[in-house]
């Protein structure tokens, strides 16, 4: 019979240890402060998923039920399932205005995925529109419309629009952040 300490070392010896993130990417810890489906705060710093925009806060959706629900807290709440689930890492791609704009991987198994494409694609969350009412990042869009058709996460609900739309924009008009 083997001893119990050789056992647990054979046990933790053989789970690999958490990886440092590679080189410019940064962890997202426990303690920071989601504010949306597509940002939040660490360290008094503000952070947003760059080409991502979220359902707003305080806009609606009806139900399956018929029941009345916020949009924003639905993207927020998805957001705070894929960081606690997946860990993500991220790394800063741009600043403006005092708000740091993030790529993210999260690691699901052995794949690292684009945490903005999950939440696009799991109908949570919306490609951001520039000044001409263009994604930001293309490949979104395409995620997006695969999502919409598809009738995922929050377009399974007829009274969902994108968040442009609900700020007056679109391609003549302003633009949402990248």
């Amino acid at each position: 019979m083997r001893s119990p300490a050789l056992l647990l070392a054979m046990i933790f010896g053989s789970t690999p240890a958490t990886a440092a993130p590679p080189e410019g990417y940064f962890e997202l810890k426990p303690g920071l402060t989601l504010e949306s489906g597509d940002s939040w705060q660490d360290s008094g710093r503000h952070f947003r998923l760059f080409g991502v925009q979220a359902c707003l806060r305080g806009t609606v959706y009806t139900d399956k039920s018929g029941a009345h629900r916020d949009c924003g807290e639905a993207s927020l709440a998805v957001l705070a399932a894929y960081v606690a689930d997946t860990h993500p890492v991220c790394a800063q791609v741009a600043q403006s205005a005092g708000m740091v704009f993030v790529s993210c991987y999260a690691t699901i198994g052995t794949d690292r995925l684009d945490l903005a494409n999950l939440m696009i694609s799991s109908g949570f969350a919306f490609a951001s529109l520039d000044g001409r009412g263009l994604p930001y990042h293309a490949p979104y869009a395409v995620v997006e419309q695969a999502a919409r058709e598809k009738k995922v996460g929050l377009w399974q609900f007829d009274d969902v629009q994108h968040p442009a739309l609900l700020l007056g924009q679109s391609a003549a008009g302003g633009a949402t952040s990248p």
